[in-house]
């Protein structure tokens, strides 16, 4: 019997022990490589009210940013290479109030659009969500949605 129960508790405690080595992935930042750090610190500050956070290198070259949901955005900087920029390639972000925050790209004179590209224009998803893509200042395309 008491090979029977050691067995049987090695069997769960090796089962518990893969399941803790193959656990799930997760994403902790997203790093975008820009041309001007400052000018990059001022659109994302600005336009998505990130707050700066401590970032250990201190050297003027990165900048991290919260982007909520114990989630942080590391701005770098380096010797600029142009890079291919295609709309199908973009960051999302979501906001709680679609209205507020075109209001906001407005008063900071920043174009946004729909999918197609239509200028001004709201894109609405079969789901209802709604969506308008904006650039950042070295091109890269960011979506931004009301699934909050």
């Amino acid at each position: 019997m008491k090979k029977v129960i050691f067995s049987i508790l090695t069997i769960i405690s090796f089962s518990i022990m893969s399941q803790t080595v193959i656990a799930q992935a997760k994403i902790t930042h997203i790093a975008v490589y820009v041309q001007e750090i400052e000018r990059s610190r001022e659109f994302y500050t600005k336009v998505f009210n990130f707050s700066e956070i401590e970032e250990p290198f201190k050297d003027g070259l990165h900048v991290w940013l919260n982007i909520g949901n114990n989630l942080s955005m590391h701005i770098i900087q380096a010797p600029w290479e142009p890079v291919t920029i295609n709309k199908n390639n973009h960051i999302c972000f979501s906001v709680p109030d679609m209205v507020s925050f075109i209001s906001n790209l407005n008063k900071l004179n920043i174009e946004f659009g729909d999918w197609p590209g239509n200028k001004g224009k709201i894109n609405v998803r079969p789901d209802g969500v709604q969506q308008i893509y904006i650039q950042d200042p070295d091109g890269y395309w960011i979506e931004i949605n009301d699934e909050y």
